[in-house]
């Protein structure tokens, strides 16, 4: 598996899926190997071996650098199947496919579209897409929408694969009174501080409402930012706002899900959001930023925001109708439970990874899998 920060998952979407279907496969008899980038030098996680190799500290260069050498390390210790997630990493699938080295490609989302990029970085990702298209055995896509983009825009076929949704039965909501919390006492963001997360939204919607529940932020960004300085500027201008960096204690973070009285979800361009169906699995009410991807998780079981003022009403509506808000959260725990399934996506990833080590790669590539 390459392409992501590595496991244990502490970054976003793809490294929670590596880490959950890595070590699915590994339990399930597998030689899983995940090349990883940090400070962290231990050989194994959850059965997975790890890999850990170096990075050029850029925002522009790190992915990339990683991947480069994870690829050079992969082509001295060969492997059946390459699972290589970020449509980025593409420019380097002519190396795998000269070394005979089956490649499946996760594409994410739109990552041109994401606001930390200027124009050349929109324009690399672009490129990238196109790379993957022409040069991947099998694309990946993690929702139905960007299954659809990759059709109209490049006629290409895609797998589709969607992350699973936690069903959280017995949260440890003792744990919340640790940060002077108490059950269905606040709105909760989870997410990377980044323009297209829209957290900065989520904040002047929330500072414009009467809401006297204090609002906590899960998350930070890996590089300052004057987008990151907005949110600051924001957090900082309101005593009911609680920002509380990285939560990588899965206990303490599946306590504050379950715990909130809403779930705010501003992303907007990253296909399936784990993040999304983790709120969702644990009971929590969404309040979801108004795109295809997140309509095709929450459904009915979510309401909706495009800009502050949304925001705000959104957070008056749960406030004076909580049975309301509760039937949506139970009907959306009930969904995801139903059609997010980490044991199935781990199934999906397996039989994939068969048929491309048995060769079948080429043919899989002119079907469009059904979800």
């Amino acid at each position: 598996m390459v392409g992501t920060r590595g496991v244990p998952a502490r970054y976003g979407g793809f490294e929670t899926a590596v880490e959950e279907i890595g070590s699915r496969l590994a339990a399930r008899g597998h030689e899983v190997v995940v090349y990883c980038r940090g400070g962290d030098r231990s050989p194994e996680y959850l059965g997975m071996r790890r890999v850990v190799l170096p990075a050029v500290r850029s925002r522009t260069a790190e992915t990339l650098s990683h991947s480069a050498v994870s690829v050079a390390h992969l082509l001295a210790h060969r492997t059946d199947v390459a699972l290589v997630f970020n449509a980025a990493n593409a420019p380097l699938l002519p190396l795998l496919r000269a070394a005979r080295i089956p490649a499946a490609v996760h594409v994410d989302g739109l990552e041109w579209k994401r606001g930390k990029w200027g124009p050349t970085g929109r324009r690399y990702y672009l490129l990238a897409e196109r790379a993957a298209v022409r040069w991947a055995d099998v694309l990946i896509a993690d929702a139905l929408g960007i299954q659809a983009y990759y059709r109209e825009r490049y006629r290409a076929a895609s797998r589709f694969l969607p992350y699973g949704a936690p069903i959280l039965t017995d949260p440890a909501l003792h744990r919340l009174g640790e940060l002077g919390l108490a059950a269905g006492g606040y709105p909760l963001v989870v997410a990377r501080l980044e323009p297209e997360n829209h957290v900065d939204v989520v904040l002047r919607g929330y500072l414009a409402s009467s809401c006297q529940q204090p609002l906590v932020v899960v998350g930070s960004a890996p590089y300052p930012s004057a987008h990151l300085d907005e949110v600051d500027r924001l957090a900082t201008s309101d005593g009911r706002v609680r920002m509380l960096g990285g939560v990588w204690d899965h206990e303490l973070l599946d306590a504050l899900y379950a715990g909130a009285s809403s779930y705010l979800h501003g992303h907007s361009v990253g296909g399936t959001n784990p993040s999304l169906l983790r709120a969702l699995g644990a009971g929590a009410g969404v309040i979801a930023f108004d795109v295809d991807f997140n309509r095709e998780v929450a459904g009915d079981a979510g309401l909706y925001f495009a800009d502050d003022a949304d925001v705000t009403s959104a957070l008056k509506q749960v406030e004076a109708e909580p049975a309301e808000a509760a039937q949506r959260a139970e009907a959306g725990r009930r969904s995801v439970a139903e059609r997010y399934r980490w044991d199935d996506v781990t199934t999906g990833y397996e039989d994939l990874c068969r048929q491309l080590a048995a060769r079948t790669a080429r043919t899989a590539r002119t079907r469009v899998s059904a979800p």
